[in-house]
């Protein structure tokens, strides 16, 4: 890409090197004081570092209610289980072997859209401005006024296919019950499972290309700090996973689910006090 004056604002998404990752400044303005931003970086890194058991307890919930759901409620026999399981595998192996034939997954610059457009709603949820927006075939950036933490991370944990098709399903519902409606295609499947088919495919969508983006490194990640911006995509993507739960598993609850959380928090800060004493 040639060179072009930059208005007001922060660039994310510039590629992947050091240099891509700088500010946008205005015409003559001084260059931020490099130690400025940099200990901010380690402030968060540090907050990071404080989400760690927030990580830990929520997934040791997650298994939890997971596991009572299976062995008491058997879940794993639910269609709702099965037909997500089953589109979320589906762009799995899509998605592998794309990687595999192509050394690149399928539906790339499809990703790079949505990755890109995220970035922009959330600026604008924000209050913000966006200034520019490019989609590449394999790469893109905006341009915003409002560089905050959510804005940068959101393509990370906001699943917006997934939010799209569940939208889509919430303004069809009242005029078409879904959970009723009878078989299509030649009688094979009923609507409601072609649903959680799409929400399976959608989610697994947003996982694996999120995997894959972070492997590759991204200036998202690095412009608040790889350990603090790691740790809350992982919660963020957790606690979407446990709303799933809670809605589609039979005996998982919002307050019973409230209930194991609070339970493996005392259980955690037990053990770190029982630690503390044994070795001061």
């Amino acid at each position: 890409m040639g060179k072009a004056t930059i208005p007001e604002g922060e660039l994310l998404d510039r590629g992947h090197s050091e240099r891509d990752t700088l500010p946008a400044r205005k015409r003559g303005a001084p260059e931020p004081r490099w130690f400025f931003r940099m200990s901010l970086t380690w402030v968060k890194n540090f907050v990071g570092v404080f989400l760690l058991p927030v990580a830990w307890v929520w997934t040791v919930s997650f298994v939890g209610a997971f596991r009572h759901a299976t062995v008491h409620q058997a879940y794993w026999r639910t269609e709702d289980f099965w037909f997500f399981v089953l589109g979320a595998l589906l762009w799995l192996v899509t998605f592998c072997g794309s990687l595999y034939a192509k050394g690149e997954p399928w539906l790339l610059r499809w990703y790079v859209w949505v990755h890109e457009y995220t970035h922009a709603i959330w600026t604008w949820l924000s209050n913000g401005r966006v200034s520019e927006l490019k989609v590449y075939r394999d790469h893109g950036h905006i341009l915003t006024n409002k560089p905050t933490v959510l804005v940068t991370l959101a393509p990370y944990f906001y699943p917006l296919p997934c939010v799209v098709l569940l939208t889509l399903f919430l303004v069809v519902r009242p005029f078409y019950v879904i959970e009723d409606a009878p078989p299509v295609l030649w009688g094979w499947m009923l609507p409601i499972q072609i649903f959680l088919l799409l929400m399976g495919v959608c989610w697994s969508f947003h996982c694996t290309f999120t995997v894959w983006m972070i492997r590759r490194g991204q200036s998202d990640l690095k412009m608040h700090g790889n350990l603090f911006s790691l740790v809350l995509i992982y919660v963020a993507n957790l606690v979407l996973m446990s709303l799933f739960l809670i809605l589609t598993a039979p005996g998982v609850e919002f307050g019973s689910f409230a209930n194991e959380l609070l339970f493996n928090a005392k259980e955690f800060s037990s053990g770190v006090w029982a630690l503390w004493k044994k070795f001061r």
